[in-house]
């Protein structure tokens, strides 16, 4: 796969620090509040899902090296994104 130009890191670490930001409001709040946090567990898992299927679309990546990203086994990888196929 070609290396592309990309600022996926850094996208990935404002994220990252939003999410522990997010955290620490969540831990001095209430039972409400860490139930809404426990949604973005969903929101993602289909992102995840969402970048597996535009990494096997758009650019062919194969269920081994998407295996390697997510870090697990190819059969495992597939058997959790590749329903759809």
């Amino acid at each position: 796969m070609a290396k592309r130009e990309r600022e996926n890191a850094e996208y990935r670490a404002m994220l990252s620090r939003m999410l522990r930001a997010y955290a620490e409001r969540v831990a001095w709040s209430d039972d409400f509040d860490l139930a809404e946090m426990v949604t973005l567990r969903d929101e993602v898992e289909s992102a995840i899902a969402t970048a597996v299927r535009g990494q096997r679309e758009h650019f062919g990546v194969s269920w081994q090296v998407i295996a390697g990203g997510l870090g697990t086994t190819r059969q495992a990888a597939f058997k959790r994104y590749g329903g759809e196929e």
